[in-house]
């Protein structure tokens, strides 16, 4: 059940245009520790029901964010104590005898860096308001002010708008404020301006990065915007680098976004294309997601599930674009694309969930999902299989149309039909197939998107002049459908593939491999299988609830290397026109003019 009123119950009972005002005290950051007090506008309500979100966007999980919340307390602003009860788990109901301001405080405990929703240490704060900033619905649309106390050596940097102080922001709602987390700290800031909109790089922590590089690519990343939608959406934008020790992943914003990496994982240049293809991720989100998203998430509802069946479009076609725009920006290349790209596709591959759950069903899932040896077997992924089927799609789309036509003319249409408040379904997507292309997708849509995808990589790719194939030096090796770690003497399997040969075997993960044939297992199932035939049957010993156990497995025929995706040597006329139409730039084997 909601637990929110509806607003159009609400408004009339309150103040318009009031502002909501939130004060962070942060003096105790070593203990992790801040100070909240929020000044609702007065109200006739007789009583106030104030919540902490459930979740922020971006991670579609319940997180619990009100398990840190101690020393509730609410008053008038003349310091008449008000009584309150807490009704829920992020719930906080005030009772107000008389119209008045109500006062409420708390602390925060913030030490959950890789949430990206509370973080306080000795050297920063990252503050996003669904960690921090408690709300009413009642005063949902009202303007809010955010002022900040903190170490006087500390900079604040947020996508919104300062406002008396340094450190002090406004915004005009609690969407926006929810949406525009704040990096507060001691932190580098830099500066920079393309096509007269404005641009920051703020980056907490020290590591291998090289800023200048980052500066410059990210210059030419955001010229890229308008290679699939007709304007921007935002006049200044934030990138905001946490270098840590740990948490890694990112967060796109309304006009910023938030991105963690190892604070050594930087100048490698495997590492740096994880970096700036993670920056173009979020990137890509300030439209879609951010300002055009499917029904289901509109509004957020910030205290329960926010279900929708098109998640893979909002993320996997973002994973999918981040390639073409690092491409036709000229900061990757092509053979660093189609390392990526092979990675993704094997990964699909080897992963039995692709033939049971569709990405209609992974995404309206998205929010109980567990990943782990199950997940593999009976799940996919909203970013990594809606990528593929967002370049299935696109290739098709090319292909019927001689090259006109493409996905990125979908998210366009998305984006000029369905701009935020507005909403789309899934019959929304396929009207604009239709539209773009005089066809009914219909059929492709309850294949692809309903269904299990079934993808055929050979076919798609031959259309745009690639291959995947295996390495010419690869060669046959015995294979065994499970993976494993290396744990002291032993081999702990920590995935069996489901009706491979192992599974078949009655394998299953969390067993401990003891010896095979009588070899003592190796540190690595690989080294391990060197001593065996492709096909060959061997007995396998191993432990489970520490008891010795034995079965039978017939080992399967694999290769020592993965298949590879790789420019063909000789591309057609129509394979290099479908390339340059697919990706923005030449084949990498077309002749130079």
């Amino acid at each position: 059940m909601k637990k929110i009123a509806p607003l159009s119950i609400l408004f009339c009972t309150v103040s318009a245009f009031a502002d909501v005002n939130y004060h962070v005290t942060i003096d105790q950051p070593e203990h992790h520790l801040a100070k909240v007090n929020v000044t609702f506008p007065k109200t006739a309500l007789n009583s106030l029901d104030i919540q902490l979100p459930d979740w922020r966007t971006g991670r579609y999980e319940i997180l619990d964010l009100a398990n840190g919340i101690r020393y509730f307390e609410a008053k008038t602003t003349q310091g008449e104590a008000l009584e309150w009860k807490k009704i829920d788990k992020n719930t906080w109901r005030v009772f107000i005898a008389d119209p008045a301001e109500v006062q409420v405080s708390y602390q925060v405990y913030a030490n959950e860096l890789g949430l990206r929703a509370r973080h306080i240490d000795d050297s920063h704060a990252f503050i996003d308001a669904s960690g921090f900033f408690m709300f009413s619905d009642a005063y949902r649309n009202e303007p809010v002010t955010v002022t900040l106390q903190v170490p006087t050596s500390w900079r604040s940097v947020s996508g919104m708008e300062f406002a008396d102080t340094k450190h002090s922001f406004e915004a005009d709602n609690y969407d926006i404020l929810v949406d525009s987390p704040i990096e507060t700290g001691i932190n580098q800031l830099h500066k920079f301006t393309v096509d007269g909109r404005d641009y920051e790089l703020v980056v907490w922590g020290q590591g291998n990065y090289d800023v200048d590089l980052m500066i410059k690519d990210l210059q030419k990343l955001v010229t890229t915007g308008s290679l699939i939608w007709h304007e921007y959406p935002y006049q200044r934008y934030v990138f905001m680098v946490h270098a840590t020790s740990g948490a890694r992943g990112a967060t796109e914003h309304l006009n910023s976004t938030i991105i963690q990496r190892h604070r050594d994982s930087f100048k490698q240049r495997e590492d740096y294309v994880g970096f700036i293809s993670t920056a173009a991720h979020e990137f890509i989100h300030t439209w879609n997601v951010k300002n055009y998203r499917p029904e289901g998430l509109v509004p957020y509802d910030y205290v329960s599930e926010n279900y929708s069946d098109l998640l893979w479009l909002s993320e996997g076609s973002t994973s999918y674009f981040e390639d073409y725009l690092l491409l036709s920006a000229g900061i990757t290349t092509n053979q660093e694309y189609f390392k990526i790209l092979t990675s993704r596709v094997n990964r699909h591959l080897n992963s039995p969930g692709r033939e049971v759950q569709s990405v209609a069903a992974t995404s309206f899932d998205k929010w109980i999902n567990q990943g782990g040896d199950h997940g593999k077997n009976y799940s996919t992924n909203i970013y990594s299989e809606g990528a593929l089927v967002s370049m299935a799609l696109d290739i098709k789309l090319l292909d019927e149309s001689n090259g006109k036509i493409s996905y990125r003319d979908v998210h366009k249409e998305l984006y000029q039909r369905h701009k935020l408040p507005d909403k789309f379904n899934a019959d929304d997507v396929k009207a604009i197939l239709t539209a773009l292309t005089g066809n009914d997708y219909s059929n492709w849509w309850e294949n692809n998107v309903n269904s299990p995808a079934a993808i055929n990589f050979d076919s798609l790719f031959e259309k745009v002049g690639l291959t995947h194939t295996l390495p010419t030096d690869a060669v046959p090796v015995a294979k065994l459908d499970a993976k494993a770690k290396s744990e002291g003497a032993l081999l702990t399997l920590t995935h069996v593939a489901r009706n491979g040969n192992a599974w078949q075997a009655g394998l299953t993960a969390g067993d401990k491999l003891v010896a095979i044939d009588g070899h003592h297992v190796r540190n690595t199932l690989k080294a391990t299988l060197e001593n065996f035939a492709p096909e060959q049957k061997v007995e396998v010993f191993y432990i489970r609830r520490d008891l010795l156990k034995r079965t039978e497995v017939q080992l399967g025929s694999g290769y020592d290397k993965d298949k590879i995706i790789k420019a063909v040597a000789s591309p057609t006329e129509r394979q290099l026109m479908m390339y340059k139409a697919w990706m923005g730039v030449p084949h990498p084997n077309a002749k130079a003019d």
